[in-house]
């Protein structure tokens, strides 16, 4: 039985971290790329700790001994075929303790060479907490720009061409407005959106910048870095800017088309124009725009008041937040604007610079 890093599984692409926790707690915090090969479901997990408040350790160890041993060879079998595939499993829990040494001697007893991780998944947290902050490149690009502008579109263009983008949003799993989860379902909590922000800086590790839409701090149930929060004010700034048809057309087309024929779009619809009553502060608004969503579904018309009434307002101060220039870019194409941004990147940093980072 062999234990190995942290540092050593995150920085080698033959490991596979193995989740022997229950799928609860996979769920709630795992490791990227890890696989969920769990001893207990979540009702054997809930019993064996039932027993253990009640009637102590021994017992405990028994009734789990009697869950487990039925599983094992299947259990086994599961992590023989990852290993047969070409990778290298590493098993861990919670604090690399009893669930995780259990699998790895099994392992070993069935002559297949084990490998754990030192510390299990809290020791993963306690690393990637640390090393966030010491792998946020200086320089923050940030997109600034009005909802449905398309600093999302421009962001993944920009991605797709190499350049270092953090797509937090998409790290969230949230679009970082009120109707940011429809049709994608609930937000990335924090643990998740902090093991997706370290993997992407650690894949763009070394790189002088790093691409960001001026995201407010908290995007659904995630809160961005403090440092990445102070580099974002004096950044590089951009501000896309499109016309207000392009602005509604393009939120249409994310938000509503491929969800506008089912019933429960419209549910969720009406249930975030009722949560922005008490913000805009005008009932005749609230009720035409439910009239709209409710009755004409004409989900246009309740973008282009949203827009007027509600996000436009909000957004026109938050630029006073950052410092500097604010270089305007058209929006309306979101390939002309991004070739728009890469040009000036590549003017303000080395050729080396932007090769390199391309190329990571």
């Amino acid at each position: 039985m062999k234990d190995i890093t942290v540092e050593e599984l995150v920085n080698s692409k033959s490991y596979v971290p193995i989740d022997v926790r229950a799928p609860i707690e996979h769920q709630e915090a795992s490791i990227p790329g890890s696989v969920n090969i769990p001893l207990f479901t979540n009702e054997e997990r809930a019993e064996v700790g039932t027993i253990y408040k009640n009637s102590g350790d021994q017992a405990a160890k028994w009734r789990a001994m009697e869950i487990v041993s039925p599983k094992l060879p299947s259990l086994l079998k599961e992590i023989r075929l990852l290993e047969d595939s070409g990778v290298q499993p590493v098993i861990h829990c919670w604090r690399g303790g009893s669930r995780s040494k259990a699998v790895a001697s099994f392992l070993e007893f069935s002559g297949i060479p084990s490998i754990r991780l030192s510390g299990g998944y809290r020791a993963y947290r306690e690393y990637i907490l640390e090393q966030i902050p010491l792998l946020l490149p200086e320089k923050a690009v940030v997109l600034h720009g009005l909802t449905g502008t398309g600093k999302t579109d421009i962001l993944k263009i920009l991605q797709k061409e190499g350049y270092p983008v953090l797509d937090l949003e998409q790290m969230a799993n949230h679009r970082g407005s009120l109707f940011g989860t429809i049709g994608i379902g609930d937000g990335h909590n924090q643990k998740t959106f902090d093991a997706l922000l370290f993997e992407r800086l650690n894949e763009i590790k070394g790189s002088p910048y790093f691409i960001i839409e001026a995201e407010s701090k908290r995007i659904g149930r995630a809160v961005q870095p403090e440092l990445m929060m102070e580099r974002k004010v004096d950044g590089i700034h951009f501000l896309v800017q499109s016309s207000v048809e392009s602005r509604i057309e393009r939120i249409h087309g994310e938000y509503v088309e491929p969800f506008k024929d089912q019933e429960w779009f419209r549910d969720e619809v009406l249930e975030k124009i009722r949560k922005i009553e008490k913000r805009v502060k005008n009932p005749a608004l609230v009720a035409q725009l439910e009239e709209e969503a409710a009755l004409g579904r004409d989900y246009r018309a309740v973008i282009s008041i949203l827009f007027e009434h509600y996000y436009d307002p909000r957004y026109s101060h938050t630029l006073k937040d950052y410092r500097g220039q604010f270089i305007q870019v058209n929006g309306d194409r979101s390939d002309v604007a991004a070739a728009a941004i890469t040009k000036e990147l590549d003017k303000r940093f080395s050729r080396n610079e932007a090769f390199s980072v391309k190329q990571s």
